[in-house]
């Protein structure tokens, strides 16, 4: 059964949260609020089971999380959000197919990186490769690209040919939809047998899609597409790049499913990329990045030698003062507890993991105690001229209630763990399930197995037993000597005042707990643990280049390796991995990745196992941020060598109102008094400028040539969006295929002003004239609760300097109990977020 045991680098969970994903192409995250999010957030919201509902509007997507109450079913909730979202109607029509699911955590076992000198079409075509090549492997069976874009197929219309040939790029997607398709046509039954029909005109690539005939004469001739357009196999128009050493790059992660092992797993990528290393074109090559069966070894060889020391120190304290033979039967109930444990842990549900490696080592400690009080007494019976198995019965039932009772309050005190909401309450809930069980088998072992050992020993005589009792036996004078000389006495006096006492109990208890609430001792959910990644994580104002945004990445892979070289250079390196168009990976539902866009990058490096070097990264993380310095081109900048889950930002207040102008007054005063504060330092008031905003309104000039307000929106998503075609499967990805405007033609504002309009009637109308234009800016992304726009203002604290506690008390009385009379409506909270959801981790 024990061999059955799943193993995992950390724990796979549901989290009670049902996500609700709707892709919206083109759309401000105003329009994807008002489309999709209000209505998705009255559909949900009265569901039964259902306990909050979370929205992020952005740019292209809406995204909302439904959490569940405790005690909801979440597959009839899941249902029942489905059937809710399907009923609705009012969605856009440009918005895609909502896919509603229970998040779930996926477990990333290992990545690779594939970089080069090369265009990035030919290094995702290796990373898709070596993705094949790995999954071809039974001991692998789930692995994606990351940092590529996604395939597109791109018909480039210039608008003098849309002029000439009198066609708009709806009518031309419109054509390519209707050529390129396959499309069954039954079967005839002959005498001979069943003969199929297909038509399959299905397009593959440039030279299939160029070949689509656009416009047909009456004397048989043909345009087609190619003549009057640049088709190419493209990525889409995303700001996302990666870089590893300083060439494009594209990630391969591979995880972990089912029974499969975290060491296996990564064995055979390693095995893998080993043979495919052979293959590769000059130029091109392939790099280990991030290997979490690394860290699950780490903590797996961490306990075992806990177990070991522990048992070697079990053995020699208890020799110094019992039987050595005692010593020895005693120190056996730390792998027999351990082994029950194993032995029962598939069928409680519990894999090895970093969580329940943690209990391990945590129960360690405690998993003799009451075998050292049993096997002492029966020592002592013994010694005592009893028989050792008269001394084995009397000795455990003499103390064995006492020790029942201090194993159950043990159990008692881990219990509470039982019932930790949210994500990390299914996060933790190992730690007592391991606890107790180990527990529970050494208090079996302790009175039923080990006084059975020791009643059939004998007392040594002579011999090797003989001579090491006769030594032990000097350290047993002298405990009895501490006995009567120190501790008695002690003892006595405490009895015989015994109210000075209980006084004295009582004070020190009154004075602990003062000190407790004063804030002065650091509460922190979860600790950070120091990995062998160091992060840095940028943001520009909204709307930044991202040729400014590449200069500041640029600076910041500069400086590290500047830093690099002053610890070591490349002998402590695995790698510099820079990214734009993310701030970084998140431990989260679905592998969400926070903030996106041109105007945000991320820059990790990546150092050998803290044992190979002789420097910690936090510390490595502060030179580098001193290295770097002011940015004034950033709106804020975060350096991290944490890992593994955490319970997010110490400072970060809720802010929740139904009016965005009063959300940015009350956020900006939150964040003028948290940087007044000492200890308080990279404060984020969530509230940014979004991009510049051309708002068009359809003129009376313009209805009068019988244009529509549909008509104006459509030919200008057309132009600069692009309008598409079709979408087809292309191996394991979904390629579209998208008309537009050449990229020259759709770079500037005098662009849009001057984009023709086509008229019902054939004629054409500058779209100045047929729409007021009206500048203004968007959010950069919305975020609601409970039917409300919300705003987080963050901060970081240093160490020693201030702690949440005393950050949440003097914000609490100074501004948040009295914002709802200085603006109406406005609520403030600290934001609870370990129980909802997991947040940024470095690693």
């Amino acid at each position: 059964m024990a061999g059955r045991v799943k193993q995992e680098v950390f724990p796979e969970t549901e989290l009670d949260m049902v996500s609700i994903s709707v892709p919206y192409p083109g759309a401000s995250p105003a329009e994807v609020e008002q489309g999709i999010v209000l209505a998705v957030e009255e559909a949900v919201r009265g569901i039964d089971g259902v306990k909050r509902v979370v929205a992020v509007a952005s740019e292209g997507s809406a995204r909302i999380s439904a959490e569940l109450t405790i005690d909801a079913d979440d597959e009839k909730v899941l249902a029942d959000v489905k059937s809710a979202v399907d009923r609705i109607t009012s969605l856009p029509k440009d918005a895609e197919r909502p896919v509603v699911s229970l998040v779930t955590n996926r477990s990333e076992v290992i990545s690779m990186v594939v970089y080069g000198e090369q265009d990035l079409r030919v290094l995702r075509r290796i990373a898709e490769q070596a993705r094949d090549a790995y999954l071809s492997d039974p001991r692998i069976t789930q692995a994606d690209l990351a940092g590529a874009p996604k395939k597109e197929i791109s018909i480039e219309v210039p608008r003098e040919q849309l002029r000439v040939h009198n066609l708009t790029l709806e009518q031309i997607a419109q054509k390519v939809s209707q050529t390129s398709l396959q499309l069954p046509g039954g079967g005839v039954k002959t005498a001979t047998g069943e003969v199929l029909v297909r038509t399959d005109e299905r397009r593959e690539d440039e030279r299939g899609f160029s070949e689509i005939a656009v416009v047909t004469g009456t004397a048989g001739t043909e345009v087609r597409l190619g003549d009057i357009a640049r088709v190419r196999e493209t990525f889409a128009e995303t700001d996302e790049s990666a870089s590893f050493a300083g060439l494009s790059a594209v990630m391969i992660r591979v995880y972990r499913i089912g029974s499969q092992k975290p060491l296996e797993v990564a064995e055979a990528v390693r095995e893998l990329t080993g043979k495919f290393t052979a293959q590769l074109p000059e130029g091109v090559k392939i790099a280990q990045w991030q290997d979490m069966s690394e860290i699950y070894a780490q903590r797996m060889d961490l306990l075992m030698r806990n177990a070991q020391s522990g048992l070697i120190l079990v053995i020699l304290c208890l020799s110094l003062f019992l039987e050595i033979r005692v010593a020895l039967w005693v120190a056996w109930g730390i792998p027999t507890s351990f082994l029950g444990a194993l032995f029962l842990m598939p069928l409680l549900g519990v894999s090895v993991n970093m969580i329940s490696l943690f209990a391990f080592i945590v129960v360690l400690g405690m998993v003799v105690d009451d075998a050292i009080v049993i096997g002492e007494n029966i020592f002592e019976r013994a010694q005592r001229g009893e028989s050792y198995i008269d001394a084995a019965v009397g000795g455990t039932r003499e103390v064995g209630i006492p020790v029942v009772f201090s194993v159950l309050t043990t159990v008692a005190a881990f219990t509470p763990l039982f019932f930790l909401p949210g994500f990390m309450g299914k996060f933790m809930n190992v730690i007592p399930i391991i606890v107790i069980t180990v527990l529970i088998f050494s208090l079996v072992e302790s009175l039923f197995i080990l006084p059975a050992h020791l009643g059939h020993l004998t007392k040594p005589e002579g011999g090797i037993y003989g001579a090491i009792f006769k030594f032990q036996q000097r350290f047993v004078v002298g405990l009895d000597r501490f006995i009567e000389k120190v501790y008695a006495p002690l003892a006595r006096a405490a009895l015989r005042y015994r109210y000075f006492t209980l006084t004295l109990g009582f004070a020190t208890l009154v004075l602990t707990l003062t000190y407790v609430a004063s804030g002065l001792i650091g509460f922190r959910f979860l600790p950070g643990i120091e990995g062998d990644v160091v992060t840095a994580a940028v943001e520009l104002p909204y709307g930044s280049s991202v040729e400014q945004t590449r200069r500041v990445q640029e600076r910041l892979v500069r400086t590290a390796q500047e830093v690099v070289k002053e610890y070591g250079g490349d002998p402590v390196l695995r790698g510099v991995f820079a990214q734009v168009g993310s701030r970084g990976p998140v431990m989260g539902p679905g592998g969400s990745t926070g903030a996106s866009g041109g105007h945000v990058a991320n820059v990790r490096v990546f150092f050998v196992p803290s044992d190979l070097r002789d420097f910690k990264t936090g510390d490595f993380a502060a030179e580098w941020r001193k290295r770097v310095g002011p940015v004034p081109e950033a709106k804020t900048i975060n350096f991290s060598a944490n890992m593994g889950p955490s319970a997010g930002k110490p400072v970060d207040v809720e802010l929740s109102h139904v009016d965005e102008d009063v959300l940015e007054r009350a956020a900006d005063e939150v964040t003028t008094v948290l940087r007044g504060y000492a200890g308080v330092h990279d404060v984020e008031n969530g509230v940014a400028l979004g991009k510049p905003q051309l708002d068009l309104t359809l003129t009376a000039e313009a209805r009068t040539l019988g244009l529509t307000s549909t008509d104006i929106a459509r030919q200008v998503r057309g132009a600069f969006f692009g309008a598409e075609a079709l979408r087809q499967q292309d191996g394991r990805d979904e390629v579209r295929v998208i008309a537009r405007l050449p990229l020259d033609e759709r770079r500037s504002e005098h662009d849009i002003e001057e984009l023709l309009i086509r008229t019902p009637q054939g004629g054409e109308v500058p779209l100045h004239e047929a729409a007021v234009i009206e500048r203004g800016r968007s959010w950069p992304s919305i975020e609601r609760a409970d039917g409300k726009r919300i705003v987080h203002v963050t901060a970081e604290l240093r160490e020693g300097e201030a702690t949440p506690g005393m950050v949440n008390g003097k914000l609490k009385s100074e501004l948040l109990d009295k914002l709802p009379e200085k603006y109406p409506g406005c609520r403030g909270r600290w934001a609870a977020r370990t129980a909802s959801r997991p947040s940024r981790s470095a690693a």
